[in-house]
């Protein structure tokens, strides 16, 4: 099943940009299509290898600040091609 996952990391914290900036480069090494925005991080593919890797992504990420909310959107269909028709 292919999924397309939206990931929005907020650190709660001063000094919070290298946390969003390494979450983003450890999901951009894994083989997944993986598209950034200024209010989100899109990671797109099968949902086995999506979910396994932010299993460990996320808790590396939430880790890595003192407090810290991550939204999570999950939309069952690969949408990386997706373009608007208006």
């Amino acid at each position: 099943m292919q999924i397309s996952v939206e990931l929005t990391l907020t650190p709660l914290q001063d000094e919070y940009e290298p946390a969003i900036i390494d979450f983003i480069k450890r999901l951009r090494d894994s083989d997944l299509k993986v598209l950034e925005n200024p209010l989100s991080t899109q990671v797109y593919g099968d949902y086995d290898e999506v979910m396994k890797l932010l299993t460990t992504e996320m808790k590396v990420a939430l880790d890595a600040v003192e407090r810290g909310l991550l939204y999570i959107k999950i939309v069952k269909s690969n949408r990386s091609d997706y373009e608007p028709h208006f």
